[in-house]
């Protein structure tokens, strides 16, 4: 056939070679057309027609060339398809299966068939599937073409937003499967009675997986005697057993806004592992000395005990408690307030340490979902960082402090979280941000812990968060690994958790390497370096879940606030070309304010997101850090995101409009 003339196949190959290429990536819009991101400052328009080769995301060399006067791309190599596995909702049509995948910036259904063992009559139209990508037009192939692989759940299941999004992150959606029974190990360690002393806990009323006690000395000399108990899962888990194995593949207990799916059977996390008040439960201890200034003396002893919480606190009644003198809830025996006590003027002598040598942070609330029976959202409550909040933090910090100490000089590896500080290739932008704006630091400081924990108080200072979000852009990510570090973010020398260790798999190894040095042990196995990898990996899957959830819950709670008008109170955290992204205080909620709501004339209005600002005809009306009131303009749906909109109105400026538009051209 004439299209299969090779020799005019080999000349449209010579035209082509002749046509300018750019590699980038593709940027779809909703209206069809997209762009190729060649940089952060270059792209190039891409017509529908040619969208229908690629998906958003891809990564693609693109011929450029000019039609009808416009500089056009036309994708025409896959270096890397940004979509293989996805989450999508069936969709018929002309009695055809397909997909639509549950992306923003993918609307188009795409062809589909099932993998062998599912039924093509096992789905309906709307529901929800997990499915792979098997054909791309960019790689020889006519159209998109994908293969079912799992029903996730009908399309009018209530409880679709958490299933759906631990799907979309291939997280587990259930425990770990119970046993028949569960025996102590034997590991060769003598458990200290310590069932007489007064622990207790502090943490929320609906806490099932209590994994630490506390026990606090307040001593005639103004020291404090601390003990620490930690609950014992590996008491009963032995390392490299099949539990063992899938406690390190899900590395965390998964947090969900109304559920969450523990890291072990809830027979050990709810149970037989959680401290409860008036059980007599295995607990790895640390019993360490704090001075009255706070410091943490080098004297810290680990060992294995049996315990018995003698008090289960909520954190609301100890803080109303100690911030108002009465709790109406709650009133402690003399030796439950002694322990409250003791441990409140601890934390006390702890955070002026911190705040005066280490690294604080303002505190900022937790948002909690209040769900009904059906999955409803009902309300969300806004749950300060109260007094005892702060108490039973700073006890855990100084735990994590021991362990850092102990295994570092004993073992010189364990699981570590570190922070380096400053980006080294983003160190001299840093100093230059900050001493333009009245700061004195040079890079040589800042290398240092002490340099950057002066910066972070210095920071801590200014009368507004502008420059302190700034700043952060500058900062290296904190990691987990193997090898001792200093956690710069923190200020401290090195960290090592291992309070938690029925919710992290990383604190289950640390308590292994604990306990080899409480039987006198000198050598022991280094934690293996992807561990550091792998955990930080479950760890932001967990959060972009988490997120997720929240975002569709958002959506289903604030869809009747666009035609109520309702007024947000927002804090701007990030701002980019196309606008800015806001918190609302109320909820929690995340919203996208573009930026034509702001001002519909695009020659008015600088977006900088170098500088964190936003100017109207050119004078900065917003930064990073600003508190402003917006409204809602669109609660969408299909892709739970928010669109909102500031309440102040821009009036035309004209003298300074004019001289905006001349400086622009």
């Amino acid at each position: 056939m004439f299209q299969d003339n090779p020799l005019l196949a080999q000349l449209k190959q010579q035209i082509k070679e002749t046509i300018p290429k750019k590699e980038g990536s593709i940027k779809a819009t909703e209206k069809g057309f997209g762009f190729l991101e060649v940089d952060n400052k270059t792209s190039y328009f891409i017509p529908p027609a040619y969208m229908k080769k690629v998906m958003h995301g891809d990564k693609v060399v693109a011929l450029i060339r000019t039609e009808k006067e416009k500089e056009v791309a036309e994708p025409d190599e896959l270096i890397e398809q940004s979509v293989e596995r996805f989450i999508g909702r069936v969709k018929m049509i002309r009695d055809k299966l397909n997909v639509v995948p549950d992306s923003p910036q993918i609307k188009d259904a795409i062809r589909a068939k099932t993998k062998k063992g599912l039924s093509r009559d096992a789905l309906s139209e709307g529901d929800w599937v997990v499915a792979t990508l098997i054909q791309h037009p960019l790689n020889g192939d006519n159209n998109f073409f994908c293969e079912i692989s799992k029903k996730i759940t009908d399309s009018d299941d209530k409880i679709a937003p958490w299933w759906v999004t631990l799907a979309k992150h291939d997280l587990p959606n259930q425990e770990p499967a119970p046993q028949d029974n569960w025996a102590m190990l034997d590991e060769s360690l003598v458990r200290e009675d310590l069932t007489h002393l007064p622990f207790i806990t502090i943490d929320s009323e609906s806490t099932k997986d209590m994994d630490d006690a506390l026990h606090t000395v307040a001593n005639e000399d103004g020291t404090f005697t601390l003990t620490i108990a930690i609950a014992d899962p590996t008491a009963y888990v032995a390392q490299g057993t099949d539990l063992d194995k899938e406690a390190r593949e899900r590395g965390f207990t998964i947090y969900l806004p109304g559920r969450n799916i523990p890291m072990l059977p809830r027979q050990l996390s709810d149970d037989l592992c959680s401290l409860r008040e008036e059980e007599v439960r295995p607990a790895l201890c640390c019993r360490v000395t704090v001075l009255a200034d706070g410091t943490i003396i080098e004297d810290a002893q680990f060992f294995s005990a049996t315990i018995k919480s003698q008090g289960r606190l909520a954190y609301d009644n100890v803080s109303d408690l100690l911030e108002t003198g009465l709790c109406d809830k709650w009133q402690p025996t003399s030796i439950i307030s002694e322990q409250v006590n003791a441990l409140h003027a601890l934390a006390k002598a702890r955070m002026t340490w911190r705040e005066t040598n280490a690294v604080t942070f303002p505190d900022r609330p937790d948002y909690r979902f209040e769900l009904s029976e059906d999955n409803d959202v009902v309300a969300i409550h806004v749950d300060p960082r109260r007094i005892a909040n702060r108490m039973v933090e700073e006890a855990m910090i100084t735990a994590n402090i021991c362990a850092g100490r102990a295994l570092r000089e004993h073992f010189g590896f364990g699981v570590f979280n570190t922070h380096a500080g400053f980006s080294p290739e983003k160190m001299a932008d840093a100093v230059e941000l900050i001493n333009n704006n009245d700061g004195n630091v040079s890079a040589e400081q800042l290398e240092t812990i002490e340099g950057f924990s002066a910066l972070r108080r210095w920071l801590n200072e200014q009368e507004t968060s502008y420059l302190d979000n700034r700043i952060r852009k500058y900062q290296s990510y904190s990691e987990i690994g193997n090898a001792p570090g200093p956690h710069f973010a923190m200020g401290l020398d090195v960290y090592a958790t291992w309070t938690s260790p029925i919710r992290k798999y990383g604190d289950m190894v640390n308590h292994r390497l604990l306990k080899a040095i409480i039987r006198g042990e000198n050598a022991a196995t280094t934690p293996d370096e992807m561990i550091g990898e792998e955990l930080a990996l479950h760890r932001r899957h967990h959060r972009m879940a988490e997120r997720d959830v929240a975002d569709w819950l958002y959506v289903r709670l604030l869809k009747d606030s666009v035609a109520k008008k309702t007024t947000f109170t927002a804090e701007i955290f990030d701002i980019n070309r196309a606008g800015m992204r806001v918190h609302l205080l109320e909820n929690g909620a995340m919203a996208f304010i573009p930026a034509p709501l702001i001002v519909d004339n695009k020659k008015r209005i600088e977006c900088n997101g170098d500088m964190g600002t936003i100017s109207i005809d050119g004078v900065k009306e917003f930064q990073l850090g600003d508190t402003i009131e917006v409204v809602l303009a669109e609660v969408k749906e299909p892709t739970r995101s928010i669109v909102g909109k500031p309440t102040r109105e821009f009036a035309v400026i004209a003298e300074k409009t004019e001289e905006a538009v001349e400086k622009s051209e």
